[in-house]
């Protein structure tokens, strides 16, 4: 096993990241964002069992908008992808895919598992609460200074160091 590489300094990561994000306007004439995209594969999964719910519905309508009226042809679709794909050829190159769990001593696989899959429920709720991710909610709406995205921003911040107390005893 290689040892992994550095991590990248996280200023030029956030020049990087704020250049991707004006790419995507540039040329997609949106922003970036992922919950669209779980948004997608829902809407795609409606149709296929209940089409004239989807079709009437006016959440799964705007997906079945897409050209060709398939909801997988579309922009959040691909980012996602891309995410995916280079995300896992980013972590070969810097030697960091294991088949490993990270967590505390005090705290077992099981359980991180089931924190890890709640947090996650959690943040999918609240994604479709808030109108979108949080990297729609905070790149995107925060670039067009949308006061919706940071009052949400803030209360992700907020709302983890309040609960970070209660669950850092787990990592250490």
């Amino acid at each position: 096993m290689q040892t992994p590489k550095p991590y990248m300094n996280p200023y030029l990561a956030g020049i990087g990241l704020g250049l991707v994000l004006l790419a995507a306007f540039v040329v997609m004439g949106r922003g970036l964002g992922a919950s669209g995209a779980l948004s997608s594969f829902v809407t795609l999964g409606v149709n296929a069992v209940a089409p004239a719910h989807a079709q009437t519905n006016a959440f799964y309508k705007e997906y079945l908008g897409t050209p060709n009226g398939n909801p997988l042809n579309d922009w959040l679709v691909y980012e996602i992808a891309g995410v995916l794909i280079g995300g896992l050829i980013s972590g070969l190159i810097a030697g960091r895919v294991r088949r490993t769990v990270d967590k505390g001593a005090r705290i077992t696989v099981s359980t991180r598992m089931i924190y890890a899959f709640g947090g996650g429920i959690l943040m999918g709720l609240g994604s479709k609460i808030a109108r979108g991710c949080t990297s729609g909610q905070a790149l995107t709406g925060g670039a067009l200074l949308s006061v919706g995205s940071w009052v949400f921003m803030i209360a992700v911040f907020a709302s983890a160091y309040a609960v970070a107390y209660f669950f850092r005893k787990q990592w250490t």
